[in-house]
């Protein structure tokens, strides 16, 4: 009976859910896996059948298509072991530090030391369009199929395959054994069909970073030792054939003891990916959730951390509730919590996270991830070319729920999201950034790439809080989730919904923020004395522009704030400040070094001057934004 549920489910869940993105003549490819899989987890090895019915929803003839085979990654001489070699501070995790013969400090990547049966691979055989054979070459950790027909659009094609694979004995999202002792961390595993969108195809190489996939639906059977717990994306749809705390209440499941394996039938609908884990040693706990999501909790039967778990399950709940009112509804029946890869990664409807942490830890690991089902699962941006969109975004809102469901337990700092700033200045100060808009694999190393998309990717958003007003800022993302939810958007797409929901002209905030290293440094440059009356003359020293808001603070105890649009804008923010006098000065256009205003007060009863006392905007050198009057 719960299976016919969850077919109906499926079902009507696919049909209600498509994407609604309003750009004209948007399209997306779409893709319909039923994959068989058998796995070996004494080997690590295992094999599959995949059928992959493709429809090519562009206005392009397909003559080609190309997918992943992100295994292949992990062997030596791969381009991720040549990135290793070559990138300044390559990732702790996947190199081995020690002092060579002249003594200097040598770092040498895991992956070289590969051994054949710990390598990872994918080969994929007897591939075959509409039955019939195709001509293909692997290239990494690509393979390229010249298809035997040409897919014209608004056609679809079947192709269909057996693959073999090793899960690598390196963890790196996904691995085997990990350090914790989770068996199988299955992410990246099967072969993936590659992106072709608006831009054409997106057959990256894959070096570490980030991803692009199809939306589509899953059917996947995985059979393999029956003492495995298996957690991960979709619907199981045999519960009460599998037990291991999925069954329905009062079922009690019985496995014949010469039975030595389970298949576990999984159903994801819309969806662009698809991973799991597995450890024979797992406790499972199902907790639900606010719109009854079942949530699941797999981790290891380590005493140790089994209170932090169970401490986690109640927060999360917490965490679910806020995304659904801050972002929009969380739109599956199931999310779950899985102990495995080497970090926190994001996947459809689940996440794999490192368990050992402290329950602070757990919990903030648990929200950037969840959050990720939004800005990621939910708003498909293409990571390799837009890491900062889901990382930065993700980083913002889950900073954001950890500190409102957090509030009453642990106080947090008036700006939650200093730190984030921090790293920012950090970077600025290494001399080393570089655009936004860079490619994720084409960043110069590893802390460029993380400042820039988790820290200065969260600063576009807080940022954009001092720019349109943080009530504009959330109501923007809302209507980016309901306008773009199930969809690939840019960009320019939530530049163009926070133009929608203000009417401010944002162009110059996306530019200046995303495809330039421009900074921003305003500073007070002189305050004298006219008459009665006091002149303030600022100077904008950095490349991009701002509206600012500027704080007098009188010797009398009272405060007024001046409003400075900028004229790109062509729209001026509403009072941040309701409760403190505000006067709104002419607009300062960017070409003009200095911009000069008066305050009609005596310079003797200012007590201080200040540009921007929120401290949400970027400038670079702060201490040039304060006047203090000087004490006789």
């Amino acid at each position: 009976m719960k299976k016919l549920l969850f077919f109906f489910l499926s079902i009507s869940f696919v049909a209600s859910a498509q994407h609604n993105n309003p750009n004209p003549g948007y399209w997306q490819q779409h893709v319909d896996y039923k994959m068989d899989i058998k796995m070996d987890v004494d080997k690590f090895q295992y094999s599959g059948t995949q059928e992959l019915k493709y429809t090519n929803n562009s206005a392009d003839t397909l003559k080609r298509v190309y997918y992943h085979l992100y295994y292949n990654a992990f062997q030596p001489g791969s381009e991720m072991d040549a990135r290793l070699t070559s990138i300044s501070d390559p990732d702790k995790r996947m190199v081995k530090s020690f002092k060579g013969a002249d003594g200097n400090l040598v770092k040498e990547s895991k992956i070289s030391k590969l051994k054949s049966n710990e390598i990872g691979f994918l080969k994929v055989n007897n591939l075959k369009q509409d039955r019939i054979a195709l001509q293909t070459k692997v290239v990494g950790t690509i393979l390229e199929v010249d298809l035997a027909k040409p897919l014209l659009p608004g056609k679809s094609t079947l192709l269909t395959m057996n693959f073999d694979g090793q899960v690598p004995v390196m963890v790196r999202r996904a691995g085997r054994n990990s350090e914790e002792g989770v068996a199988l961390s299955m992410t990246q595993w099967f072969p993936k069909m590659a992106e072709f969108d608006f831009e054409g195809w997106h057959a990256d190489p894959y070096i570490g970073r980030e991803f692009h996939g199809v939306w589509g639906n899953y059917d996947v059977k995985l059979t393999l030792d029956k003492s495995y717990t298996v957690g991960g994306t979709g619907y199981l749809q045999n519960p009460n054939e599998i037990g291991h705390g999925y069954q329905d209440v009062g079922v009690e499941v019985k496995i014949p003891k010469k039975q030595k394996t389970l298949t576990w039938h999984f159903v994801a609908p819309n969806v662009h990916d698809f991973a799991w884990g597995a450890d024979p040693d797992f406790i499972h706990d199902r907790v639900m959730g606010p719109n009854n999501v079942e949530l699941h909790f797999l981790y290891k039967n380590n005493k140790e951390i089994i209170a932090n778990w169970k401490a986690l399950q109640p927060k999360t709940v917490e965490l679910l509730q806020f995304f659904n009112s801050t972002l929009g509804e969380y739109p599956y029946k199931q999310y779950s919590v899985i102990q495995g890869g080497d970090g926190g990664m994001e996947y459809a409807m689940c996440t794999l996270i490192t368990g050992n942490r402290s329950l602070p830890s757990l919990i903030g690991v648990t929200a950037h991830e969840l959050a990720h089902m939004w800005f990621q699962h939910l708003l498909a941006t293409n990571e390799s070319k837009h890491g900062w969109m889901d990382e930065g975004f993700t980083s913002f809102i889950a900073d954001f729920a950890v500190n409102s469901i957090m509030e009453k337990e642990n106080q947090e700092d008036e700006n939650p999201f200093k730190s984030m700033y921090d790293n920012y200045y950090y970077m600025i100060g290494k001399n080393g950034e570089q655009p936004l808009s860079t490619h994720a694999d084409r960043f110069n190393d590893n802390m460029n790439y993380g400042v820039s998309a988790y820290s200065k990717g969260a600063v576009f958003i807080t940022q954009l809080s001092y720019v349109i007003g943080f009530d504009n800022t959330m109501k923007t993302l809302k209507r980016f989730y309901y306008d773009y939810r199930f969809s690939h958007p840019t960009p320019n797409d939530f530049k163009r919904t926070a133009e929608r929901v203000t009417g401010a002209n944002l162009d110059w905030y996306l530019v200046d923020w995303t495809q330039t290293v421009n900074t921003i440094d305003y500073g007070i440059k002189d305050v004298e004395a006219n008459g009665d009356k006091t002149k303030v003359t600022l100077e904008r020293i950095g490349m991009m522009p701002m509206p600012l808001d500027i704080a007098v603070f009188y010797e009398d105890g009272t405060t007024e704030t001046f409003y400075i649009p900028n004229t790109l804008m062509r729209w001026n923010k509403e009072n941040p400040y309701k409760e403190i006098p505000r006067t709104v000065l002419n607009g300062w256009d960017w070409a003009y070094p200095t911009y000069s205003f008066e305050i009609n007060k005596n310079k003797g009863t200012i007590k201080t001057i200040i540009i921007d006392p929120s401290d949400y905007m970027a400038d670079i050198k702060k201490e040039n934004n304060v006047y203090q009057k000087v004490a006789n």
